[in-house]
């Protein structure tokens, strides 16, 4: 009588989790869409004033900023938009190619504008104002929500994860997988403690990433599913 292995995760070098894969990014659509909706409600009915966390958090920050914080936190919110969040962005797209890093790297650049285009959208709606600029550490312009560092940075830091998850293998996989997600949060936090978002500009932020990164997910998912289900049939056919 022949055994029948119980999964074989390595046959393929997948890991054991990625079957939930799907059912996690299905599980993070409704939940990111209901907490934006939520927020953006409160927002909104509020006529774009602060909400008391936003009051609260904000008074702390103006009270608790010493020049070298002030300089570490500029060091790092410069990197979440711009020119250095593209390059990222690109470098993302084209680490898990081995042939036409160029159409990768271009990808990538696409896959953040994907994110922007919401973002302005929703931020030009709400037309929540900033923080008094007096009491800004840092220049800034647009509106307040949803963030557009803190958007920026947290695409492309999921557009890094799920590059060095494909790229990479061995003991640096696992640091470089958690960098990402600790230097998008970096960003978030310095927009607040420069004194230029509302807490819950960044909190915005965060929420509609996740619901852009659900989306995407899903999409590459259907994309992998409807190939793998190509792939039998083509080989049918030739027996």
């Amino acid at each position: 009588m022949t055994s029948i292995p119980a999964a074989a995760p390595g046959a393929a070098g997948k890991p054991r989790w990625l079957p939930a894969l799907p059912v996690l990014v299905r599980s993070m659509l409704p939940a990111a869409l209901a907490a934006l909706v939520a927020l953006v409600a409160s927002v909104w009915s509020a006529h774009g004033a602060p909400l008391g966390v936003d009051e609260a958090l904000h008074r702390w920050v103006l009270e608790h900023r010493p020049r070298w914080a002030v300089a570490s936190a500029v060091a790092v919110t410069v990197t979440g938009s711009g020119v250095p969040a593209y390059l990222l962005a690109m470098l993302a797209g084209a680490m898990p190619v081995r042939t036409h890093r160029l159409r990768g790297a271009l990808a990538g650049a696409l896959a953040l504008v994907s994110v922007q285009l919401p973002r302005m959208a929703l931020a030009s709606w709400l037309a929540r104002p900033r923080p008094p600029a007096g009491e800004w550490a840092w220049s800034a312009d647009g509106y307040a929500m949803p963030s557009g560092h803190t958007t920026t940075s947290a695409a492309v830091a999921v557009l890094l994860t799920a590059g060095v998850h494909r790229a990479v293998r061995g003991r640096a996989r696992r640091p470089l997988l958690v960098i990402p997600a600790l230097w998008a949060a970096a960003v978030g936090v310095s927009r607040v403690y420069l004194g230029m978002h509302w807490p819950t500009d960044v909190l915005a932020g965060w929420l509609l990433t996740a619901l852009w990164a659900g989306l995407l997910g899903t999409v590459l998912i259907l994309l992998r599913r409807r190939k793998a289900g190509a792939v039998p049939a083509n080989e049918g056919e030739g027996t």
